[in-house]
């Protein structure tokens, strides 16, 4: 008896599915959500930049039809004393704040990761000042700073010491604008160390302690080259911020006294805003953000050089 075998159709293997439509789908989705953002973004960054750079090269007051100087405006600033000193200014308010607010921040933030009662307040009070408005801090320092009535003299005169002009002096006014811009943003560095502190593994640490390294050589030789990579991103940030310092000179000195805490920002506003030399100050502005870039990349080259690398 023969037995036939009913041969059995192949299996066809299964069509992978599209993927086309629902990857646009999704997509699209994204961009929906994402777009109205990077239009806002790109319609009040870059637009304006680059219709700044046409103005920075142009005569133009806001009102009549400016009238193309090509690199005259460059030129001028080059040879610019104002410019120059409000440069001079900048660049002392930034080689004294930067390494300030560095220092100031690893010790402070070495001393709020210890184990000690209430640290949940000490560390919130170092950070109050960074949230506050940089207006409000401009006015509480012109009272504090005060040479009438203000609390510092007050301090001086109990301590026997000798009365100070401070922020109406024309070689103080200067130093003292550096010392409130530390005070309100000490907090800001503060917290950065303090997150870097905490993510320092404690092998290395307990390591050093057991090969006999006492707490100054475990700072030094463990604790500074884990912080290195954010040392150098603190100070392109804080190079950027007092490169950009307006609001707190806005509120305490307008400039004064006789320019001598005239930053570059502020020239800026002077020559935009009350003597209407908008192409002229739009070419002040191209090369602070030309000097702010250059010195932002060389405090990045330099960290990578050191092993660094951040960005």
């Amino acid at each position: 008896m023969a037995v036939t075998f009913a041969a059995t159709p192949r299996t066809q293997a299964a069509a992978p599915p599209r993927r086309g439509p629902r990857r646009l789908r999704r997509n699209l989705t994204g961009w929906a959500f994402a777009g109205p953002a990077t239009v806002i973004v790109v319609g009040l960054s870059v637009f304006p930049a680059i219709w700044a750079f046409f103005i920075s090269r142009a005569k133009w007051n806001g009102i009549s039809p400016g009238v193309p100087v090509g690199w005259r405006n460059y030129q001028q600033l080059v040879q610019d004393p104002d410019m120059i000193a409000a440069t001079r200014h900048t660049l002392i308010l930034t080689a004294i704040f930067v390494p300030g607010s560095i220092a100031l921040g690893i010790l402070i933030a070495v001393a709020l990761n210890q184990k000690i009662r209430l640290i949940g307040f000490y560390r919130t009070c170092i950070f109050v000042p960074y949230v506050a408005s940089a207006a409000a801090t401009g006015i509480l320092a012109g009272f504090v700073f005060n040479p009438q009535f203000g609390a510092a003299n007050d301090i001086l005169r109990h301590l026997g010491l000798p009365q100070q002009q401070f922020l109406e002096s024309r070689h103080q006014a200067l130093y003292i604008i550096c010392l409130i811009l530390l005070w309100g943003e000490v907090g800001f560095t503060t917290v950065i160390y303090l997150a870097a502190l905490q993510d320092i593994p404690r092998e290395l640490v307990e390591a050093a302690v057991v090969d006999g390294a006492s707490k100054w050589k475990v700072f030094r030789h463990v604790t500074l080259p884990e912080l290195r990579p954010v040392t150098v991103f603190v100070a392109v940030w804080q190079t950027i911020t007092a490169m950009q310092l307006f609001d707190l000179v806005y509120t305490t000195t307008r400039g004064g006294p006789l320019n001598s805490t005239q930053t570059i920002v502020y020239y800026i506003y002077e020559l935009a805003f009350q003597t209407q030399r908008l192409g002229y100050g739009a070419a002040a502005a191209y090369l602070l953000f030309i000097a702010t870039l250059v010195l932002s990349l060389a405090v990045i080259l330099y960290g990578r050089r050191r092993g660094s690398e951040v960005f």
